[in-house]
């Protein structure tokens, strides 16, 4: 049996799967992923070790390959991950320096400086983004800045989805997709902008000439064979940034296809012919950039939203901890259960999601997360389920967004990620957007779809469209309950006025505590 392997490098899980031609799942191996903290001055200051990130996938591509029958073969691979964490490189290929973590704060004073010398109107019109912290142009500056011995040593700069490939495969490459998430990849031509290079002293040498997805990098060598346990020359194709990829498994192909992807981020986007990039569009805290299919662009607006309910998990879950510590459900049912226990409104609660600031349709690194109308009737329950409704208003206001930058409406909209496990979560999706939410019964729809290009590149699908609708599966739908539409209407207005409300003093609370 002809199978494709699919290779995901996430922030808190790195996976192998093997999938056959149709999309079914027939190995599945996993490793945590892991981020330290490597100065003890800065407690904020994140990494990844490379050698961490090589070591989790290959044990578990091998894991997973060994799991494979004697009459499976794997045709080829791609791998796709969370994109913008890169890492140096010297002359013989070997790390310099740790992958700086996407919420790693170190980048700030290279961010306000990005914004005073470089503009926001100048980046959206060359690369398409929003500058965020974490663009990995930024981490490019940090280090020339504060570990110049190291930064003279660099011959190559690789985002993690490229470690992994060149670590398979001996050679330096890049997508499309990749390479826009670094600030420097001008949309227009699909090459580095010498412009924005220029104004950041890099040199266009060290980064990999960008490709379109699907493109062939390479073949697996004895080294990473013997490591992996991949058979020596199995093809690689270039993958890219997760939420891309996981669009071709969910169909979001052509426009007017609405996807929201819901993990540790969360994006709504669409695909679009013809990008524009207006100031209307940048002002909506919007990115316009290449989509994973040739000749296709894809509109997008996105923030934080699984790491807020992973804090309340961790900090304050206990009961649902010991719970299903003695076999009582697991630990995600039971604070479901906790949050319904709580009314739709949450008591009046409301919670500003802004933990690592806020992204679209307000652009503010400063804003800072918040819990509002709390008084002494307020439950743990309220709490909990404002976290889940400020994250689904902050949602609202990404997909109005995008909607107004494509000039569609969306009556209803595909989702994938983990999220998506959750029916309440959807359920309170469909009911505070009035959209019907639409969950395709796909497994690891980012890993899918970099198996899909995998299949693409090797010729087993003549085109992404064929693949898409070989591995698609139609699964749950969660229509809005026209009860709680009106209600959810009403207290969306509130939310829409509480970041304004607290923009100043967040910004003078985040200056004292959190900058640098």
């Amino acid at each position: 049996m002809d199978c494709l392997l699919g290779i995901d490098i996430g922030s808190t899980s790195m996976k192998a799967l093997v999938y056959d031609l149709e999309g079914n799942v027939l190995s599945h191996a996993s490793r945590p992923q892991v981020s330290i903290a490597n100065d003890t001055a800065h407690p904020n200051w994140q990494v990844y070790l490379p050698e961490n990130i090589w070591d989790g996938i290959a044990a578990a591509i091998r894991e997973a390959v060994s799991q494979l029958g004697p009459n499976k073969r794997i045709l080829a691979a791609a791998v796709t991950g969370l994109g913008a964490d890169a890492v140096p490189l010297d002359e013989n290929g070997d790390p310099l320096y740790p992958f700086i973590n996407w919420l790693c704060t170190r980048t700030v004073p290279q961010f306000e400086w990005w914004l005073e010398n470089v503009g926001l109107e100048k980046t959206f019109q060359i690369s398409g983004w929003q500058p965020f912290v974490w663009n990995t142009a930024l981490r490019f500056m940090w280090l020339k800045e504060n570990e110049p011995e190291i930064a003279q040593r660099i011959r190559k700069w690789l985002i993690v989805e490229d470690f992994v490939n060149y670590q398979l495969t001996g050679k330096y490459s890049t997508d499309f997709t990749d390479a826009s998430a670094t600030l420097l990849l001008d949309q227009r031509s699909l090459t580095w902008s010498d412009e924005l290079l220029s104004m950041t002293g890099l040199d266009k040498e060290l980064l990999p000439r960008p490709q379109a997805s699907g493109s062939f990098i390479g073949e697996v060598t004895a080294d990473a064979s013997e490591k992996t346990g991949l058979p020596v020359g199995t093809p690689i194709f270039q993958g890219g940034h997760d939420y891309l990829i996981g669009a071709l498994a969910a169909g979001a192909i052509q426009p007017g296809s609405i996807l929201d992807v819901t993990g540790t981020w969360e994006l709504v986007l669409t695909p679009t012919f013809t990008p524009r990039w207006t100031g209307e569009i940048r002002n909506l805290g919007l990115t316009v950039e290449a989509h994973a299919v040739p000749g296709t662009y894809c509109i997008w607006g996105g923030g934080t939203a699984a790491n807020m309910l992973e804090w309340y998990k961790d900090e304050y879950g206990f009961l649902a901890r010991q719970a299903a510590g003695v076999g009582q459900g697991n630990v995600w049912s039971n604070l479901m259960q906790e949050a319904q226990s709580s009314a739709a409104g949450a008591n009046g609660v409301f919670f500003l999601p802004h933990f690592n600031g806020s992204t679209c349709p307000n652009l503010d690194s400063r804003s800072l997360g918040a819990f509002l109308g709390l008084n002494d009737t307020t439950t743990r329950s309220d709490m909990l389920r404002s976290i889940i409704e400020g994250l689904d208003y902050s949602f609202l206001g990404m997909l109005k967004a995008v909607e107004l930058g494509s000039g569609q409406k969306a009556e209803k909209i595909t989702a994938i990620g983990g999220a998506v496990r959750n029916d309440f979560w959807m359920q309170n999706k469909a009911d505070v957007s009035n959209c019907v939410i639409d969950v395709p019964e796909l497994e690891e729809a980012t890993a899918l779809g970099a198996a899909m290009l995998a299949g693409t590149g090797v010729g087993v699908y003549q085109n992404l469209e064929e693949a898409a609708k070989r591995v698609y599966r139609p699964g749950k739908q969660f229509e809005p309950n026209t009860k709680l539409v009106a209600l959810y209407t009403e207290l969306y207005e509130i939310y829409r006025g509480i970041y304004p409300a607290l923009s100043g003093i967040n910004t003078r609370i985040y200056n004292r505590f959190r900058a640098g």
